[in-house]
């Protein structure tokens, strides 16, 4: 079975019980057993997001969980990589999609991979399914 993506949206509300979305991230944290895959640009982005108050330690432990786990796979980030999410980003300026997703974007078409772990309608105007709408 091929791979899920996991996003931004999806690491954040299972980290924050307070989030809207953490009961369903949490179910589906614990009863989807898929191979997970994610980048980077999207583990900045959860760092980012936990960068203030006492997150830091929560978000450096959570990184070291996810480079142990065997259902995680990251996705290095690489200068190629970037310039070709940098090049879609250009080319869909009707779009409001950040750079992060469509980095999210060329990783899931190299992958072919079909459905991520989101709630963002961004990756569903990219064609992509998301599983937490």
């Amino acid at each position: 079975m091929k791979p899920v993506f996991a996003d931004t949206f999806f690491f954040l509300a299972v980290l924050n019980p307070a989030d809207v979305a953490h009961a369903r991230a949490t179910e589906l944290s614990r009863s989807l057993r898929r191979q997970r895959l994610t980048t980077d640009w999207v583990l900045t982005e959860v760092g980012d997001a936990m960068s203030v108050g006492g997150n830091r330690a929560a978000f450096v432990e959570f990184c070291e969980f996810l480079k142990q786990s065997s259902l995680v796979s990251i996705v290095p980030a690489s200068r190629a990589l970037f310039e070709r999410g940098v090049a879609l980003f250009s080319r869909r300026p009707d779009k409001e999609w950040t750079l992060t997703d469509c980095i999210s974007f060329v990783v899931m078409a190299d992958e072919g991979l079909a459905e991520a772990l989101t709630g963002d309608h961004h990756f569903e105007q990219a064609g992509f399914v998301a599983l937490m709408k």
